[in-house]
């Protein structure tokens, strides 16, 4: 680990020793930037009992630039992608170094309880969500029994 800017050695302390509930994320011993994530689905949301794959990656310029994240795990939701990409202002132009993996891994969880169609990555399902939001919330609970168990 004494290759790393010590920040990500903090950082990747503290996630070891003090998780984030709902939230594991495991550092590669190959590659100690690449991050396994499981992340929890919160109650009350369609993803509710789901548990979804992440991969979390640190560039070379992080914290100046935001950590590279997708899901692995299919999920049906307005602002992540069929490749699991994510929409999230705090992975692109809001991004800031005060911010943490911890942080924007708690963000990722809170998009999950409050989609924003209003600013979709997956227009088909924005469109649902939208104009059929029983239906969107019956797929969206459909694909998480599916996929995230």
């Amino acid at each position: 680990m004494s290759s790393l800017p010590k920040r990500i050695i903090r950082e990747t302390e503290r996630l070891i020793s003090d998780p984030v509930p709902g939230i594991t994320a495991t550092p590669h011993e190959e590659n100690l930037r690449y991050f396994d994530v499981l992340l929890d689905g919160p109650s009350g949301s369609p993803y509710e009992n789901g548990v979804f794959k992440l991969e979390l990656f640190l560039p070379d310029d992080y914290p100046m630039a935001p950590p590279m994240v997708r899901f692995l795990t299919k999920i049906y939701h307005p602002n992540i992608d069929r490749l699991g990409r994510i929409c999230l202002d705090v992975l692109k132009n809001n991004w800031s170094p005060a911010l943490q993996i911890r942080t924007i891994l708690l963000s990722i969880q809170a998009l999950l309880s409050s989609p924003n169609p209003d600013d979709p990555l997956a227009n088909e399902v924005a469109d649902e969500w939208k104009n059929n939001h029983d239906k969107a919330i019956q797929t969206a609970r459909e694909w998480t029994a599916q996929y995230a168990k």
